[in-house]
């Protein structure tokens, strides 16, 4: 018995799989506030004491980096190592892998209903592929292609420095720059970012806030939810505005890992974001973007870019690892 999860700032996803019923048909899941718990072992004993089973082995995809078997967590206080998890939890075995990692295994998992393409291209067989995943943070990984079977490889790619492409965005980072001491593509591209797009909008004149907004936004915790809400039913122009200038970064973004990793075989956009904003993905604006490399234009047209529409794809993926 294998038990999986999907490890976030925000939120926890666990669930228990048996070889004999496989990735598709987990026995139990449930998802949990990650802040409500003071640690991973924590959360786990309350998810395990609700199902009954018993496990013998765990598999956590985590949102931060993994090395040498230790992992923290890049927007929560919470230090995880597989031999001490191991060992307070139990189990014969814990692995641990980036979450971004646990994504790129689920890749080749994927059905097709749970893809949206907004640009088919001309994939080339076992071509490199490029996950890039705005949730609560920026996530990016690849795989590569080693002559038998596709290989995960992570990144830190979101943490890079913000590269502005227009003079609007060499505004935005002169904003950031006063209030940060280094702006990355997460500040500005992710659900931590949305709230800092829309601040210099607002604080530029770009467009006018409303009262309502205004006073919904001093009382909420989260604020990505409201400005991108507001974009989506078109009742402030200024949230409009902030998801366009969003949606044109991730796209430039997208195309400079795509350049990087030479990723011939597509670009997935995973996360909790663009399965929320299609509407604003589906516009011009972000092929644009990221296809607006100078003379790389055709060579990012013949790229695939998908969207992955199944919210528990980090959570195949950690499973996937755990069973190989």
């Amino acid at each position: 018995m294998l038990l999986a999860g999907d490890i976030g700032g925000t939120k926890t996803n666990l669930a228990v799989y048996s070889p004999e019923e496989g990735l598709r048909k987990p026995l139990a899941q449930a998802t949990f506030p990650s802040a409500m718990f003071t640690s991973l072992e924590a959360l786990v004993r309350t998810f395990l004491a609700q199902t009954h089973l018993t496990v013998d082995r765990a598999s956590f995809g985590v949102a931060g980096p993994v090395i040498a078997g230790r992992a923290t967590i890049t927007n929560l206080p919470w230090v995880m190592d597989e031999k001490e998890l191991a060992e307070t939890l139990k189990l014969s075995s814990v692995r641990l892998l980036n979450d971004l990692d646990a994504v790129a295994h689920a890749i080749e998992l994927l059905q097709p209903a749970e893809i949206l393409t907004l640009s088919a291209g001309q994939p080339v067989a076992r071509g490199n592929i490029a996950v890039i995943a705005p949730g609560t943070g920026l996530g990016e990984a690849f795989l590569t292609w080693d002559g038998a079977k596709y290989r995960t490889h992570t990144s830190e790619g979101g943490h890079s420095d913000f590269a502005p492409t227009n003079e609007l965005e060499i505004e935005l980072l002169r904003y950031l720059l006063q209030r940060f001491d280094h702006v990355s593509y997460e500040r500005v591209c992710s659900g931590k970012g949305i709230p800092n797009i829309y601040a210099y909008l607002r604080d530029s004149g770009h467009a006018d806030e409303s009262a309502l907004l205004k006073g919904q936004l001093a009382t909420a915790e989260d604020l990505t939810p409201i400005i991108v809400n507001a974009a989506l039913n078109g009742s402030s122009e200024l949230c409009v505005e902030t998801l366009n200038t969003f949606v044109a970064i991730l796209g430039s973004e997208a195309g400079n890992m795509a350049l990087k990793v030479m990723a011939t075989g597509g670009i997935y956009l995973g996360g909790g974001i663009p399965p929320r904003i299609l509407s604003f993905l589906g516009h011009e604006r972000f092929m644009h973007a990221f296809r607006d490399k100078g003379r790389f234009v055709k060579l990012l047209n013949d790229m695939p870019v998908h969207v992955i529409l199944n919210p528990a794809v980090a959570l195949l993926g950690a499973a996937s690892h755990g069973l190989e």
